[in-house]
């Protein structure tokens, strides 16, 4: 299965629609706070060639980074579908709608709720995790889904060179876990990557 023709033109309106909104408003939770496209390339890239087949999304928003992920996983064989949580119940809806319009609605599943709380009722296991939401709270979430990872798993986390202070818990928490090798990519507002490698 691939994306509908449609995919392509929809990033590209949510580009241009997602910078003017957040531009617009004042108020941070409204934001869509999209990624920038060549981060949301990379992190397909990286679940591609990874052929990561359990993905984790927290922080929907309208789906912009979804429809990226949803995409990948649709090529991978025996990939199942991707999980992405949204709090805000007008984002989740307007992710759905974008999905839908890409053809994509079967490859991912919109979890409505606070990221912690969803998590916790997760059963897993995730061999890719991709933190896109509230900074502060992953180090909290990381430590809930330590359990439910593959060996061989890849973690993902944006706006690590844009909000270092914020992340900095996150990458703290990381730091403590000496089986994971990690770096940050200097693209967009900053892709922290890190990869656990499974036994052999």
């Amino acid at each position: 299965m691939n994306p509908s023709s449609n995919y392509e033109q929809l990033l590209k309106e949510l580009e241009r629609a997602g910078a003017t909104h957040d531009a617009a408003e004042t108020e941070h939770h409204r934001k869509r706070l999209n990624l920038e496209r060549e981060t949301a390339k990379l992190v397909q890239l990286l679940i591609l060639s990874g052929r990561r087949r359990r993905v984790l999304e927290i922080g929907t928003s309208n789906g912009y980074s979804a429809l990226w992920l949803a995409a990948a996983l649709c090529r991978i064989p025996r990939s199942r579908p991707l999980i992405t949580i949204e709090r805000e119940s007008e984002k989740a809806n307007q992710a759905r709608h974008n999905l839908a319009y890409a053809g994509l609605e079967e490859w991912a599943d919109i979890r409505l709720g606070d990221a912690s709380e969803v998590v916790a009722g997760l059963e897993g296991p995730f061999d890719a995790v991709f933190f896109d939401a509230d900074r502060v709270s992953a180090p909290s979430q990381l430590a809930i889904l330590l359990p439910k990872l593959e060996a061989d798993v890849i973690l993902l986390a944006d706006n690590a060179l844009s909000h270092p202070q914020e992340i900095s818990g996150y990458l703290e928490a990381l730091e403590k876990l000496p089986e994971f090798t990690s770096m940050t990519v200097p693209i967009g507002k900053g892709l922290h990557i890190a990869h656990r490698i499974g036994s052999t």
